[in-house]
């Protein structure tokens, strides 16, 4: 049995990170085998709990392809006062089931927030059909329409949507298997797997056990070729097999630059939705929400002030609405208009003065180039780079159409949305650019220019 979990070891190598196996896989050693009861050895508690509850099920599963035999799995603690007996408590697999509405996650990929159900989302006008349509997919009432498409800004709901739905379908299912990523997450597992030469692998785990994928933001894909490819035929054969996908972007496919024909059909083929932004009632109620189930109370007027000034999106409202209670707890001063005007100044001051021109000119301030070489065609990187930067703070931070910013910019919209998608992702792997967009937004929101 030692030779064959070594074995086990080595494939499951093959289908996850090198530094997930290294850190929650590799230090797992075999002890011994008494009556179909694998008996493994973890060198603390942490590493045990994380390995029983995210990859002892891959590993069984591979134990038992390769021994052709059911058994069950101990893990002792190294160290500890727990001396192995002829009949040691095992831990049987697959792991418990998760309760209804209790901490749901998926089986793979991101935690779903708890907070984020149906129960908790407000709808009004300008998102009643795609909460009907997300409802729908949850409660899989239509035998014909499996895919959906959540489009809206960012701030408006459409990640609520997506894994309310996951919470539901797990609390009504628990058996199936909802895989809740990002197109990044799937992106990186694509690039990960032909690294490692475990195309294999990636593919069994989309295409053959997910029941259910939510994928957030597959504008990020703009360009992505290979990824591209991978993510059509996995969606092929989850068609086929007649299950659940729904996507979430912040534009519709067609407007999504460097897409292939064959992805973009894809991806047009099911229900899409746009989630406009709340109106002031909407706003009004959605204060109300969540102050609720914060515990916080909002005087009415202090309610409708946060409601008329923070119209930008449910972030920005949720944002205003913590700052007042956190200047109210800290100063031990009561929540009232005064203190809400003094916390959301700023943000009202900001909002209503910052526009592209502004931002082009501190842009090339902090960069040390000219207007003139900032919307010139160059392709110096030294240029383009700010460029970007200034196309995606104009995104963030103003309330102008895609297809205006990339105008103002000598470029077509198309062009704007992949500079936002290229500096989002610069962000997340560069510190440096990361810095760099950090301060000139917090120059931004200082009125600092």
């Amino acid at each position: 049995m030692e030779a064959t979990f070594t074995k086990v070891k080595a494939l499951v190598k093959k289908r996850v990170p090198a530094h997930t196996y290294s850190m929650w896989i590799e230090p797992i050693i075999f002890k011994n085998a008494l009556d179909h009861q694998l008996i493994l050895e973890a060198p603390n508690f942490f590493i045990k709990k994380r390995f029983l509850d995210l990859y002892a099920g891959m590993v069984m599963d591979e134990v038992k392809k390769l021994s052709s035999t059911a058994c069950q799995m101990q893990i002792l603690v190294a160290g500890k006062a727990n001396p192995l007996s002829e009949h040691p408590q095992s831990v049987t697999l697959p792991r418990q089931l998760p309760l209804p509405n209790v901490g749901l996650k998926p089986y793979y990929g991101r935690l779903l927030r708890k907070d984020f159900t149906f129960d908790q989302f407000v709808v009004s006008g300008n998102n009643d059909f795609a909460y009907t349509a997300a409802l729908s997919q949850a409660t899989q009432k239509s035998s014909t329409q499996h895919t959906l498409m959540l489009l809206s800004n960012a701030g408006m709901g459409k990640s609520h949507l997506s894994q309310a739905i996951g919470h539901h379908i797990l609390s009504q299912k628990p058996n199936n298997r909802v895989f809740y990523v990002t197109a990044e997450d799937f992106t990186s597992e694509v690039v990960q797997a032909y690294r490692s030469n475990s195309i294999s692998q990636f593919k069994q785990k989309y295409r053959d056990n997910c029941d259910i994928l939510l994928l957030e933001d597959v504008h990020f894909l703009t360009g992505k070729e290979k990824t591209q490819a991978e993510l059509a035929a996995t969606l092929d054969s989850l068609a086929d097999c007649g299950k659940g996908i729904i996507f979430t972007s912040c534009c519709s496919p067609r407007e999504i630059p460097k897409m292939s024909d064959q992805l973009r059909s894809r991806l047009s083929a099911g229900l899409v939705t746009q989630i406009e932004p709340p109106n002031f009632r909407t706003r009004v109620r959605i204060l109300e929400k969540k102050a609720k189930v914060r515990g916080l109370f909002l005087p009415p007027d202090v309610t409708h002030y946060l409601a008329e000034e923070l119209s930008e999106d449910v972030r920005q409202l949720e944002s205003g609405m913590i700052g007042v209670a956190a200047k109210s707890s800290l100063l031990g001063a009561p929540i009232d208009l005064k203190l809400a005007e003094s916390v959301i100044k700023n943000i009202i001051k900001s909002q209503k003065t910052i526009t592209i021109d502004v931002i082009k000119k501190l842009v090339c301030q902090q960069f040390k180039i000219s207007s003139k070489e900032l919307v010139s065609r160059s392709r110096k990187q030294c240029i383009v780079r700010p460029r970007q930067i200034a196309m995606y703070l104009s995104r963030r931070h103003t309330d102008t159409p895609l297809q205006t910013i990339g105008k103002s910019f000598n470029r077509y919209h198309a062009t704007a949305l992949h500079a936002i998608n290229s500096v989002e992702s610069a962000m997340k792997q560069n510190a440096t650019i990361k810095n760099q967009v950090s301060y000139l937004e917090k120059k931004l929101q200082q009125g600092e220019f």
